[in-house]
């Protein structure tokens, strides 16, 4: 997990701490590298490479989260528009895969550097053991020399297997590897406060938490992608959860981007609700084999923050799962509460629901979750 920035650092100071991060994500938007008629855009992905080939060049290593191998795959397919149905997608993908890592290498042989394919799935970062091995295979790409290009793996993604989209992704993996920064890349060189085409449109330079986005609207992901504006939001306020700084701007900014990083809208982390890294992979990435039910005083207790939950303030619970697994935990209204490491399969905690430690044998007189394994979202603002 990254260090804890301070939190008074003003705006110019976190853009002076992006411009010298050592190890910086960026990720790419669809429709920054293809052309208006799908096909991959060699142009703008040598233009890209060339910046962060400058910046590597400087010391700091990058790993890219590449959108777009379904609309690379439209052109080739013959498709104007970006199909609707998984397997149409899923075939677009397995094609305009193999068009963009081609892209990407020709781009980076450029310079002498080699480009690693990394495709994950929702399933690969929702099992520790298997985001375990993608932080490996990531951190041992760029010992060797190497440039992750990670993207998701649409080819075999279902509803149930995605991230929902890469932004999302790129914050996640930032936080899997311990990333110094962030770079959001799109069409569009920052945040407004509504859509940009507006004349009165006025952009936010820094976010520092969720007041500053209020009254702040966001389109969706265009003919191309999946993100969005709203996407991209939501994707660099979970980077900062987990302690890693974003810097959103324009794709064609990116080499201001990677140098003074002064452009586009910067949003500050916030180090007293920052997540260790067992928490934020619990809280965001992990699978949840099933759920628990609290009552108002639990979630209370709970969310206060170094309390364990124990079985008295236990409703109810739903699923079959095991001791060791993350189970999401849901309030009296059905509100989800937060996600924790279970102690008990659901056989056993059936029977403990609702009772007092001092009811419950011996052997079940262990907190059901601990407070070092509950993570909670009451102070994502």
């Amino acid at each position: 997990m990254p260090a804890a920035l301070n939190p008074n650092l003003s705006e110019s100071e976190l853009r002076a701490h992006i411009a010298s991060a050592r190890r910086i994500v960026v990720k790419i938007g669809s429709s920054s590298l293809v052309n208006t008629d799908s096909s991959v855009s060699t142009e703008k992905i040598d233009a890209l490479v060339d910046a962060m080939h400058a910046r590597m060049s400087a010391g700091t290593d990058i790993i890219v989260v590449s959108s777009g191998s379904i609309a690379a795959g439209m052109a080739p397919l013959g498709l104007s528009q970006r199909p609707r149905d998984l397997a149409t997608k899923q075939a677009a993908s397995a094609i305009g895969q193999v068009h963009l890592a081609q892209a990407w290498g020709a781009s980076f042989a450029r310079y002498g550097r080699t480009a690693g394919q990394v495709l994950l799935t929702q399933a690969d970062a929702g099992v520790r053991e298997r985001a375990r091995n993608a932080q490996r295979t990531i951190d041992r790409l760029r010992q060797l020399g190497a440039v992750p290009i990670v993207n998701e793996n649409d080819t075999v993604a279902t509803s149930e297997m995605r991230f929902g989209d890469n932004d999302r992704l790129s914050a996640i993996v930032a936080t899997l590897t311990s990333a110094d920064a962030l770079v959001l890349l799109s069409d569009v060189d920052g945040l407004y406060d509504r859509s940009p085409a507006d004349p009165a449109a006025q952009m936010l330079t820094e976010v520092r938490s969720g007041r500053d986005l209020e009254g702040v609207a966001a389109g969706d992901g265009g003919v191309f992608g999946t993100g969005g504006m709203a996407a991209k939001v939501s994707a660099a306020r979970l980077a900062t959860r987990g302690g890693v700084p974003v810097l959103l701007t324009s794709a064609s900014s990116i080499a201001q981007a990677l140098g003074s990083a002064d452009c586009g809208t910067v949003f500050h982390t916030r180090p007293a609700s920052q997540l260790r890294a067992w928490k934020f992979w619990a809280l965001y990435a992990a699978d949840a084999e099933g759920i628990i039910r609290l009552d108002a005083g639990a979630v209370e207790a709970v969310t206060r923050g170094g309390t364990s939950l124990l079985a008295v303030g236990i409703t109810g619970i739903e699923g079959e799962f095991h001791a060791g697994d993350i189970v999401e935990i849901l309030g009296p209204d059905s509100e989800v509460i937060g996600r924790g490491e279970v102690a008990y399969d659901a056989t056993e905690l059936t029977s403990m629901c609702g009772k007092h430690t001092s009811e419950l044998a011996e052997d079940k007189r262990r907190p059901v979750v601990h407070a070092d394994y509950l993570s909670h979202y009451a102070s994502r603002l």
